[in-house]
């Protein structure tokens, strides 16, 4: 997400969370007489659907893995969203290290409902984001799905990825509290959420950028073992995992930007949370730019990579879906920005080179490029190949991985259909999410609100509440993805059907260099 973007997105975020459809909605409570199980959660209406905003599923002390509390047996309000965890540049005014927080919308709030969950992870990469956003809000998804949906926050950056394990015991399980987060949501879930309608026996996992990525760590992580049926993620992948080694620079090169010692571990724990988010102000010291914070090898919590050198065994049974966006990178490289501003024949390798990931010679890129496609611009191959040679091999290494394995089947699609709204996107990164969740109008979407941007919605609804029903897509048509065709659902202006490997010689080209996942 480009800079512009993110202040678009936060201002609307500050408007949509006090709205007056909020404070208007009449009541609604989770469970039914009689039932031993029912919960005292007073919630709301949104938009014809019973929701309940910020259930509170475990605390955590700084650092610290979560501890799970009793629901409670008092008549509780949740009615509006809980705080965000501490970031840089915050999406809304609300932040607090004590952010975990979930929101259901569920079509009928009563134990023998029994409806597939979906469980939605936020985007952000692992430093920032939160499921406020407008276009997560689960009322159209939950009521056109049939299913019951649930967003959930947790802790980000250094709060919730930094490794400090060096520091002793009191730190174990810092390099991965994020995800401990997630996992412990999902044990409540499974506890609780037949009181809100749905059925723990089908639950389904998916999530956005960074949120697919969390998802994708969960697989190859023991604790999470049993607590979901099926996956999705959407442009976000996370083939492997930050090796203890960098990590522990990265902690180094936070505690130099805040002047702190090597053994700072006092410091860290007593300086109030404003304090330590100018420490993510430092220069990553592998990769350049902000600090990286994500997963860490620690053999604790995460004992191998989640794609590498295979498919996690624990998660192969899972059916699941793996989707990017065609023209990723047009999202957070802008076109009228420095990086394109000026782009031509004769610099576009040097500009090239600094946005890939796989080590290729960029001249040769180029070279292979114009020859394939001899009428495309500057631009157009720009932003092809960082897409192609950035943002989209995680998916196709997971995709391969999960075949060659033989797992349970797995359904790739791209979305191809450019935003009516802003021509200069194309099929950007996030430009897939209103259409899963139907939040066409919201703030933040390009997908427009016509009648193609409805037919691809209710597509993509169908598709994925199927896959949370059944553990299948809901279209028939959509083919599993193998080493042999490489099936894929193309979402374009025209049409939705599936084509084979209709990225083949990008994807053979790009396979020519090993793809390092950035950040490990």
């Amino acid at each position: 997400m480009s800079a512009a973007d993110g202040m678009t997105r936060r201002a609307a975020l500050r408007g949509g969370l006090a709205g007056g459809a909020w404070l208007a909605a009449p009541a609604v409570a989770a469970g039914s007489s009689g039932d031993p199980r029912a919960l005292a959660y007073r919630g709301m209406i949104d938009r014809g659907v019973p929701a309940f905003l910020g259930i509170r599923y475990a605390r955590a002390a700084r650092f610290d893995r979560p501890v799970r509390e009793p629901v409670p047996t008092a008549p509780t309000p949740a009615t509006q969203f809980g705080p965000l965890c501490p970031q840089r540049g915050p999406m809304t005014p609300a932040m607090s290290e004590d952010c975990l927080f979930l929101n259901i919308w569920t079509p009928d709030a009563h134990s023998s409902a029994r409806r597939p969950v979906m469980v939605y992870f936020h985007g952000g990469a692992y430093n920032w984001g939160s499921v406020t956003d407008p276009l997560t809000h689960g009322a159209k998804l939950a009521e056109q799905g049939d299913v019951v949906v649930v967003t959930v926050n947790h802790r980000l950056n250094l709060f919730g990825y930094g490794w400090l394990g060096p520091l002793g015991e009191r730190f174990r399980h810092s390099g991965n509290a994020g995800q401990l987060d997630l996992i412990c949501a999902l044990e409540w879930i499974r506890e609780h959420i037949g009181a809100f309608g749905g059925d723990a026996d089908r639950v389904m996992v998916f999530g956005q950028s960074g949120g697919g990525a969390k998802m994708a760590t969960l697989m190859a992580m023991p604790a999470a073992d049993g607590l979901f049926h099926t996956a999705a993620t959407m442009s976000g992948q996370q083939v492997t995992a930050q090796g203890p080694g960098n990590a522990w620079r990265r902690t180094r090169a936070l505690f130099d930007h805040l002047g702190l010692a090597e053994d700072g571990g006092a410091a860290l724990l007593a300086l109030p949370y404003e304090r330590l988010l100018e420490g993510l102000e430092a220069t990553d010291p592998v990769l350049g730019g902000s600090l990286y914070f994500g997963p860490t090898l620690d053999m604790l919590h995460l004992h191998r990579h989640p794609f590498w050198p295979d498919a996690a065994p624990q998660s192969r049974h899972i059916p699941m879906i793996l989707g990017n966006t065609r023209d990723e990178t047009r999202a957070f490289i802008r076109s009228d920005g420095p990086v394109v501003q000026g782009l031509d024949w004769q610099n576009i390798a040097e500009r090239l080179a600094k946005q890939i990931r796989i080590d290729l010679p960029a001249d040769w890129v180029v070279a292979q490029y114009r020859a394939k496609f001899p009428h495309w611009s500057a631009e157009q191959l720009f932003y092809a190949a960082t897409t192609a040679g950035r943002s989209w091999p995680g998916q196709v290494i997971e995709a391969d991985a999960r075949a060659r394995a033989g797992a349970q089947a797995t359904w790739v699609y791209q979305l191809d259909r450019p935003s009516p709204i802003d021509p200069t996107r194309g099929a950007a990164h996030t430009d897939d999410l209103p259409y899963v969740f139907g939040t066409l109008a919201a703030p933040g979407s390009y997908s427009g609100t016509g009648p193609r941007a409805r037919a691809v919605s209710d597509a993509m609804i169908t598709a994925f509440a199927g896959m949370a029903h059944t553990g299948r897509p809901g279209l028939p048509s959509w083919a599993p993805y193998t080493l042999a065709d490489r099936a894929t659902l193309v979402i374009d202006e025209e049409s939705i059907a599936t084509r084979s490997d209709p990225r083949g010689w990008e994807r053979e080209l790009w396979a020519r260099g090993p793809y390092i996942q950035p950040g490990s």
